[in-house]
Parts: structure tokens; C-alpha cells; sequence
């Protein structure tokens, strides 16, 4: 799942509730971001003051003038406009298929894919929401299980018996809960959008009746000549009245309709989850026309590698490599790649069969990086992601994966695709990474952020992190969804100026350069406790670009074979 889960959208929404009681005397949530560069997590820590990754530092020392190849870095995501003015010149483009002809030029098995793949539309169009799934689980097993005695199951189905009792567990606490959240944020939101509309007529109609914008202090003065000015006054003195400051009316609504927009987010959010990611009857699969249940189907999709709502897939493509050499925008964090969109991800759970088969057409295609910034609670075919993985890693590519936003032990909980393999051993090429805010204090960890002394690697930047949205545009957004590609970022800026690594030691460098933050108590995410920061990740550490490649200059590597 890749949109804004319920850990990040309800701590944004909490974080702005709290300040609400202030009512703006100063800023709400984004206070930090005013005062903190927008680029922040390309900044060096020494220089700047910021926990960012010293990418501006690497370029300016260490890389100044030294040569590099072109890494291309495969984004497994919900797609990406390939046509930002700050992305279209680092899309790739595969060069064996003529465009628009209708006819499969390389033979890979894909028509006119010229920018990636998407397994996640048909020739009718594209899948936007889809369900969880927690829910495909508990539909498909509901039949089976929902009426038996525990005693009566047979022995061959204990396990199956006892996967279901956890998937009814989740499901029906799940949906309850995003229903409950639903209905609670669409009350806020209804109660607030009028109250935002009527306080914006009283202050529509006041200050024209003065000539001026009006203040807290300025309403004082005001000598009402109709009962309607009267009944607007009396409003605005009330509702400010609350407020110590000589407010701005103007800068009041401002704040207000910016609660009003994060609830409006939370109603979205919540509202998608309850219509679509928990609804049972929902199918979105009719439009991409595959067989479901031919798990080895491999060439159906489309080639729209943008799809109708590429917002977070184009957000990750901009950190990765956002244009460096343009005066426009932002700048990514790697300066010579080439970005391979394939669409698997909707607005709800992907599917063990898409992400498998994305991930065998990035490695086929080339990609010698692959973010995914994905996850989901189960994975009923796992052997076949599994497969895919193992066949990832026998190429040399290194798998980037986020680990999640629930604030959950990953070494207790499940997220899926993992380096784990169902039947043992691990993927040696892969890192999981947790998100990081800009500060070195309490604070420094994303209060949605998973983590897991076993199962997470490193923390890379991922609170308020500035980079690429759809048809030009730039936005603030956080998560290990942005965490992710920062690492991914990371390991191809080496892979570039030292091509001859493996990915096996892209991996080990990255984890081994690790920025230590010794004797710092963060709060742990999920809870209200301190605990060391080391004990949230493996290496105890946070990506910088600077220190990777000062260790990379000291690897010895044997030139890859052609």
C-alpha cells in the first residue's frame, strides 16, 4: 500500500489538533519546514544543521570532476509523469522499441513499452483503488472457515484454520476502525468546511463595510449598521476571542482552511479504505483482463507507465534524481540515472503476481536499482515474489524496500515483499529502510516509521521531504515511502562514479558509512517511550552520501564483465 497509510495521516492530523488550541498565534505542523530549507535532506549535518545526507558536500569535495556512468533505477510504484519538466530528461527510454507502432520490436513480451510497464491496466483502461489484501484473504477464506467448530477442522487445514483466525482478527478490527476514523474525521470536516464558509462571508462582509482587513483589534471599533454586520461582528469576536495575539482575521482563515484540507485528506483517506480497500464485493482486477489464478501469467498490463494518479510514484522518482543540471525545481540526490517506471502499485494492497513480475521485467530491462516503496500486513504468494527476488539478486541487483508506516517491530510484525524466503535463507542484495526526521533530538525518527533491530538496515530522510508531484508541480510529503528512494538515491550515486561494484557491496557500503548518533534517546514510534536509536535498525545508523563514498574509494573491485 503506498498512499498516506493511517499511521502518517492521522499523526499529521493530531499534530495539527494539538496546535489547534493556539488557533495560528503561530504556525501549525509546517512550522519547522519555514525554517528548515526545503532541500534539507540533501544537506550535510556539519555544514548545515540538518540530518540530511551530505549529497551537496559529496558533489562539491569528494566527486568534483570525477567521471560517471549512467545507472538506470527501476521505481516499482503507482507511476510516474514521465513528462515533469524535472524528471523528463532522467526517464528512461528503452531504445528497442519504436513508439506507438503497435508491435512488440524487442520481442520482450511488452508492446510499445518505451518508458516501463504497467500490470496494473488493461486495454480498457487502468486499476486506481483496489482492495487490501487483508481482505482478499478474508473473502477467499471466509467460506471455508466461517462456520466450522475449531474442533471439527481437519489436521491437513490446522495451519490454513489458524492463518484465518489471524486474518478475521485483522479484517474485521481493521475495517471498524478506518469505518470509526471515517466517520470522526467526516463530522470534523463537515463542522469545520461551514464553519470556514460562514466565517469567511463575516469577514467578507465587515471588512468591505470598512474599507480595510480586519484584525482582533480592529472588530473592537466597528459600529455595526444592520443586524447582519451586527451578528457578523459578534461571530468573529467570539470565535477570536480565545486568541492572546492582535490576530489577522485573513491569517486566521488561512490556518483554518488548512485544518479544514488536512481533514478533507483524512475523510479521503479513510473514506477510500472503507468504499474500497475493505469492501468485499469490490473487483478491480475486470479491467486488466488477466487470469488471476494463473500465477506464471506474465505479458498482460499496458504500457501507460503513468496511470491515473501518479503522484507518489513521480514523488519518489524526483528524490531519487529530479533533474541536477536545471535551474528549475528541485535537484535529486543522484546526478547521472535514468529512472524506469513500472506501474503495480494502486491506491490499496498490490498483488504477489504484479510485484513479482515487475521486478522480473526491471531486472530484464536493465535496472541495476529498484525502489519499492510498497508494503502490505500479508502475502498469500509470497514463493512467487520470492522467485522474483532470487532472480533480482542472481542478476546483481540491489532491491531498496520501505519498511512501513504502521510504527510496528517489523521483527514482530509482517511487511511484505521482505528479504526473507518462505522456504529459508535471505536476499543478500536488499536493504529495508525506516524514515528519519531532520533534527538529532527526541523527534529524529518519523513517529509513523517502522523499525526493527533484525529487519530494518538504516534510516534515510523521510518527514517532509520536498520533491516532484504530477504536471509540474512540487509538494511536501513524508513516509519511508520517501525514506526509501533518499537510500536508493544514496547507492546510485556509487553505482555511478564506481561502476565496478557489486551490489552486494553497494549494500554493504551503504550500511557500513552509516552516520552513528551515539548516546541519542528518540521516541519510539507507536508509543510514548525513549529508547536508544541504535536499537531501531541494524547498523544503528543514517545514509550519507559523503561518508559511502569516501569508504567506496577504498574497495578494491574487479571490472564487470560485458
Amino acid at each position: 500500500m503506498i498512499r498516506r497509510n493511517a499511521g502518517v495521516v492521522v499523526a499529521a492530523i493530531m499534530t495539527l489538533t494539538t496546535h489547534w488550541a493556539a488557533a495560528f498565534q503561530a504556525e501549525n505542523q509546517d512550522q519547522d519546514t519555514i525554517t528548515t530549507p526545503s532541500d534539507w535532506f540533501l544537506r550535510d549535518p556539519q555544514d548545515d544543521h540538518v540530518q540530511g545526507v551530505s549529497a551537496e558536500k559529496a558533489y562539491n569535495t569528494l566527486l568534483k570532476g570525477k567521471p560517471s556512468k549512467t545507472v538506470l533505477v527501476a521505481v516499482i510504484d503507482s507511476g510516474i509523469d514521465v513528462d515533469h519538466e524535472d524528471l523528463k530528461d532522467i526517464i528512461w527510454t528503452n531504445e528497442d522499441e519504436i513508439p506507438g507502432n503497435g508491435i512488440d520490436d524487442d520481442k520482450n513480451g511488452y508492446i510499445d513499452d518505451v518508458h516501463g510497464w504497467n500490470f496494473i491496466g488493461g486495454k480498457s483502461g487502468n486499476v486506481n483503488e483496489d482492495t487490501y489484501e487483508v481482505t482478499r484473504e478474508y473473502k477467499r477464506l471466509k467460506p471455508k472457515y466461517e462456520t466450522i467448530e475449531e474442533a471439527k477442522v481437519g489436521k491437513k487445514d490446522k495451519a490454513e484454520y489458524e492463518y484465518w483466525k489471524r486474518v478475521k482478527f485483522k479484517y474485521e478490527r481493521d475495517f471498524k476502525a478506518n469505518k470509526d476514523q471515517y466517520d470522526e474525521y467526516n463530522g470534523q470536516y463537515m463542522m469545520y468546511s461551514s464553519a470556514m464558509k460562514n466565517l469567511t462571508f463575516c469577514d467578507s462582509i465587515l471588512s468591505r463595510s470598512v474599507g480595510k482587513p480586519l484584525s482582533k483589534s480592529t472588530l473592537e471599533a466597528i459600529n455595526p449598521t444592520s443586524d447582519t454586520l451586527r451578528q457578523a461582528k459578534t461571530i468573529l469576536v467570539e470565535v477570536l476571542g480565545s486568541i492572546d495575539e492582535d490576530i489577522q482575521v485573513s491569517e486566521f482563515l488561512e490556518g483554518l482552511q488548512r485544518y479544514v484540507d488536512m481533514l478533507k485528506e483524512a475523510v479521503d483517506h479513510f473514506g477510500t479504505a472503507v468504499n474500497y480497500g475493505y469492501n468485499l464485493d469490490f473487483n478491480s482486477r475486470t479491467v486488466v483482463g488477466d487470469d488471476a489464478k494463473n500465477l506464471t501469467e506474465k505479458n498482460y498490463g499496458n504500457n501507460d507507465v503513468a496511470g491515473p494518479d501518479p503522484k507518489h510514484g513521480t514523488h519518489v522518482a524526483g528524490i531519487i534524481g529530479a533533474n541536477r543540471k536545471n535551474d528549475i525545481g528541485v535537484k535529486g540526490i543522484a546526478d547521472n540515472v535514468r529512472i524506469m517506471s513500472v506501474r503495480a502499485v494502486p491506491n490499496g494492497d498490490e498483488r504477489d503476481k504484479d510485484v513479482a513480475n515487475a521486478i522480473i521485467y526491471a531486472t530484464d530491462n536493465g535496472a541495476k536499482i529498484i525502489n519499492m516503496s510498497f508494503g502490505k500486513a500479508f502475502s498469500p504468494n509470497k514463493e512467487l515474489v520470492d522467485k522474483a527476488v532470487k532472480y533480482a539478486v542472481s542478476k546483481g541487483v540491489l532491491l531498496v524496500h520501505a519498511a512501513g508506516n504502521d510504527g510496528d517491530n517489523t521483527d514482530m510484525e509482517s511487511n511484505f515483499p521482505n528479504r526473507k524466503f518462505l522456504k529459508g535463507g535471505e536476499a543478500k542484495t536488499w536493504l529495508e529502510i525506516g524514515a528519519s526526521s531532520w533534527g538529532a533530538d527526541s523527534n529524529f525518527v518519523g513517529s509513523f516509521s517502522n523499525y526493527g533491530k533484525k529487519s530494518v538496515d538504516l534510516f534515510s530522510p523521510g518527514v517532509q521531504i520536498y520533491s516532484t508531484t504530477p504536471d509540474n508541480t512540487y509538494e511536501n510529503l513524508q513516509g519511508t515511502s520517501m525514506a526509501s528512494p533518499a537510500a536508493a538515491g544514496v547507492a546510485a550515486v556509487l553505482l555511478s562514479y564506481f561502476p565496478d561494484l557489486s551490489a552486494a557491496q553497494l549494500k554493504d557500503i551503504l550500511r557500513q558509512s552509516t552516520r552513528k548518533f551515539d548516546g541519542l534517546k528518540v521516541i519510539k514510534p507507536g508509543t510514548h517511550d525513549e529508547v536508544p536509536f541504535s536499537d531501531l535498525s541494524n547498523t544503528g545508523g543514517l545514509v550519507n552520501v559523503y561518508e559511502a563514498v569516501k569508504l567506496a574509494s577504498t574497495i578494491k573491485t574487479q571490472p564487470k564483465s560485458k
